[in-house]
């Protein structure tokens, strides 16, 4: 059995928002008796008393292993699309386990931060991990970045690169200079809180983009980290001024970065330029990869939700889904504006074709995605994508 129950509140006080979220919560626990909650998840916009609504949680469901983050954005199957809003999603069951870790100086030892968050939660496990969520740290209060790839490198490595890692970077509502992690009753900016899920779990996941990849592929000659010095032996600006003219690199052409020689690819936002001609990305682009240049066009962003969701359900293995989990890019809600509502409007709609009953819907804009790109793939670092997970029992 797995029950997932689910609260949501647009109230911009901590408190009513809290309280109107716990009380739709123990509501519909009162109606499945043998439903106890034994972890959660919490999406909470940057401006609420995160220590305030933490201990309420706790008060309420002092048992449970709860993480969540901040974030540019919130989701769900009651409010649909919101800002400035709190969502809380509780797992009930008697035969999945789900319990969480979490690792600290993401910032300086990400990989040691991985393992630590790893051992905290397997270690409660009485079966083999089989689903990883993470909502690491993005920007701290320094105002310096964490890397989510290597972040990546310290959960497989703990895990083992068999084990699917999906989740998204805390946000700060696109003001790039603080987000928040939780675990527990506990508020952090430099965290890695993660939920393993184990024991008779069913899942599923999508992953969709929407850009187009324009033009030949090229090779990235020279690179190192988040910065590409050069595209096919000229300089990276020189690259994208082919395409663009004098026009400045933005998050509307990021390059598609293909994996090895297949025809699947991820993405990566250029972020800075240098006199030098060379780009700093919001994600590593290694040497000798095969890029290509993408085009923007909000229809094809948009029906990329769509891909996303149905990749999910065809490869879901059981009947039908308890939860559905939601991780966005932040650049996906700025560059589709006002239409940024209708990605979870493409959620419902197509659900009501497939799936006759209400499952719980919750998620949020991040700082950067995390799933495989394709089913039994390993895990790649996103950005600009759309990322469905399904969840289920036996």
């Amino acid at each position: 059995m797995l029950k997932v129950i689910l609260g949501h509140s647009d109230d911009p006080d901590t408190q009513g928002a809290i309280e109107e979220v716990l009380d739709r919560c123990v509501s519909e626990l009162s109606n499945i008796p043998e439903a106890k909650p034994k972890a959660g998840i919490v999406f909470a916009a940057i401006d609420f008393d995160h220590a305030l609504m933490l201990k309420e949680i706790q008060q309420a469901f002092p048992e449970i292993d709860l993480i969540g983050c901040t974030t540019d954005g919130e989701m769900s199957s009651i409010l649909e699309f919101q800002q400035d809003s709190l969502t809380l999603m509780l797992f009930c069951s008697d035969n999945v386990d789900i319990y969480a870790g979490v690792g600290y100086g993401v910032q300086e030892n990400p990989l040691a931060a991985a393992q630590q968050a790893v051992q905290q939660a397997t270690n409660k496990c009485k079966t083999p991990a089989k689903l990883c969520v993470t909502l690491p740290a993005s920007y701290l209060a320094d105002g310096s970045t964490t890397n989510g790839e290597l972040v990546l490198v310290g959960l497989k490595s703990a895990l083992g690169s068999q084990i699917p890692i999906l989740g998204g970077a805390a946000g700060d509502q696109f003001r790039f200079q603080t987000a928040y992690q939780f675990f527990g009753n506990e508020v952090f900016t430099d965290a890695l809180p993660i939920l393993i899920f184990s024991g008779d779990i069913l899942f599923s996941y999508g992953t969709g983009c929407g850009w187009t990849p324009i033009g030949r592929k090229s090779i990235v000659t020279k690179s190192h980290g988040t910065v590409v010095e050069e595209i096919d032996g000229v300089s990276a600006l020189q690259f994208y001024q082919r395409y663009l003219g004098d026009r400045q690199p933005t998050a509307e052409n990021p390059l598609a970065v293909y994996e090895g020689d297949s025809d699947r690819y991820y993405m990566r936002v250029p972020n800075t330029c240098a006199s030098n001609g060379s780009i700093n990305f919001l994600g590593s682009v290694p040497e000798q990869t095969t890029i290509q240049m993408t085009d923007f066009n909000r229809d094809e962003v948009l029906d990329a939700v769509k891909t996303s969701l149905q990749t999910a359900l065809a490869n879901y293995p059981g009947k039908e889904p308890e939860a559905i989990l939601l991780f966005s890019c932040c650049c996906r809600r700025w560059l589709l504006g006002t239409r940024a509502k209708e990605e979870y409007q493409i959620i419902q709609q197509e659900l009501k074709t497939k799936i006759p009953q209400e499952i719980p819907i919750c998620g949020f804009y991040t700082y950067g995605e995390f799933s495989p790109i394709q089913p039994q793939g390993s895990t790649y670092y996103h950005q600009e994508t759309f990322v469905t997970l399904l969840i289920g029992t036996k």
